[in-house]
């Protein structure tokens, strides 16, 4: 596994320390662990899968309507 030596403002420096006793975990370098983690889930993974750039694309040429009142949609079934 490698090792980094890294330097946290004081303010990040926090951060670790509140996920670190939020979650329980035994060190630093597992809060940073589960923060890259989390990081990695919200931001990287949708860009990361392949058929991710396919699922757009589908929906974007899936069929549509357009409506102009909710009334449209819901008909008479109030």
């Amino acid at each position: 596994m490698p090792k980094a030596v890294v330097e946290l403002s004081e303010h990040a420096n926090r951060v670790v320390n509140v996920v670190k006793a939020r979650d329980g975990l035994k060190g630093k370098s597992e809060a940073l662990e589960s923060i890259v983690m989390a990081y990695e889930e919200t931001i990287l993974d949708p860009a990361l899968r392949p058929d991710f750039a396919a699922d757009l694309q589908r929906i974007r040429r899936g069929k549509f309507r357009k409506i102009q009142s909710l009334d449209e949609v819901l008909g008479d079934s109030r």
